[in-house]
């Protein structure tokens, strides 16, 4: 996959920018709170993705400005794809939201488009892979599957508003005639569909694992080991169906749907130990990077094609051998980073762009 042009209209910072990345590396340099993130943010948003920072669509619209549109362009083996998102409203004073068009075809909903472009992004924020909340490894998990099988964003859609819906019966259990008859319904519809969320996610984090596994062995130069660990909420003993009907005094207590594939985790272990406990800064940074770097081979396993790579600041806090090592694996692949100090790749032959007050300019 190879991101060939992009263009953006009143995003973020960026009033209008047009960028033309190299096939391999490319560089976006420039001081913090220039746009450079914002810039990799807009490619990221072509896979129909959300922010990878959190943001709400409203939040991506230049200030003062009704609407912003990513444009870009993507080569696969097979074709082109001419991708636009458009985030604003439909009506005047109406609610924003994203939607995208590829080759001139309405897709609605941006998410509609995942799997057209696919890319990988790597965020200093996503160091709470490690030491943050399941929810956020769950989302990992979640966003990888629906770039890569078009059929899990509808299975995952599914699931999420089974929980919802249960969700709101069990606060008004009491007051709702045969309750009992309809959680009866939600778990047996919660354990079919939960069931494949739970299994598409094992085999995927199955395939990557290698990979994760490999990848962290060579950045630490052999010195440490690293695992990773999926975390079930069922095993082959005891099926979901078992699970969600041992859990429903537990639901009612609670007011919620306590067990099933929405509390799912996975964990990592440095040399044996729980990374969140025991991992330095440093080496959160390498684990992500390897799981970010696995990610992408996963990617060309299942399509064929090596995604986009989006690294942001990814050097800071590794070593001389640790750096070396990434760079190499920048090689032969699009990748497009950036960087406060554009010196830390001039070994390389990148193409480079320096980004300021959010004005992008070829150096």
């Amino acid at each position: 996959m190879i991101l060939t042009s992009l263009s953006l209209e009143n995003y973020r910072n960026i009033e209008h920018a047009e960028f033309e990345p190299g096939r391999e590396l490319t560089v976006i340099c420039g001081k913090n709170g220039q746009g450079k993130t914002n810039l990799l943010e807009a490619v990221w948003l072509m896979t129909g993705g959300k922010s990878f920072r959190g943001a709400k669509d409203a939040e991506l619209i230049r200030e003062n400005a009704e609407y912003s549109v990513v444009e870009g362009t993507a080569e696969s083996a097979e074709r082109e794809n001419r991708i636009r998102i458009f985030i604003g409203s439909s009506t005047p004073g109406g609610r924003r939201a994203r939607t995208a068009k590829v080759n001139g075809v309405d897709y609605g909903r941006a998410t509609n488009a995942a799997g057209t472009f696919t890319a990988v992004v790597f965020d200093p924020g996503h160091l709470s892979l490690v030491k943050g909340s399941p929810d956020g490894r769950r989302k990992f998990l979640d966003a990888a599957l629906c770039q890569l099988y078009p059929g899990y964003v509808t299975l995952f859609r599914r699931y999420t508003r089974l929980v919802t819906q249960k969700n709101a019966l069990l606060k008004k259990y009491r007051e709702t005639p045969d309750a009992e008859a309809m959680l009866d319904v939600f778990d047996e519809e919660l354990s079919r569909t939960g069931t494949q969320v739970s299994e598409k996610r094992q085999e995927y984090l199955a395939l990557i694992k290698p990979e994760i596994v490999g990848t962290y062995h060579d950045i630490s130069g052999a010195s440490e080991t690293l695992d990773v660990r999926y975390e079930p909420c069922c095993t082959e003993a005891e099926s979901l169906a078992e699970v969600l009907k041992k859990s429903r005094p537990r639901d009612l207590a609670a007011g919620f749907c306590t067990e099933g594939p929405h509390r799912e985790d996975f964990s990592f272990f440095l040399d044996g130990r729980p990374a969140k406990v025991f991992a330095s800064q440093g080496q959160q940074r390498s684990a992500v990077l390897s799981l970010k770097l696995a990610e992408a081979a996963g990617a060309q396993k299942i399509t064929g094609e090596h995604p986009v790579m989006l690294l942001d600041d990814v050097l800071s806090e590794l070593d001389e051998t640790r750096q070396a090592y990434l760079l190499s694996r920048m090689e032969y692949r699009q990748t497009i980073v950036t960087a406060c100090d554009p010196d830390l790749f001039r070994k390389t032959s990148g193409k480079v762009y320096r980004m300021e007050s959010g004005v992008l300019r070829p150096v």
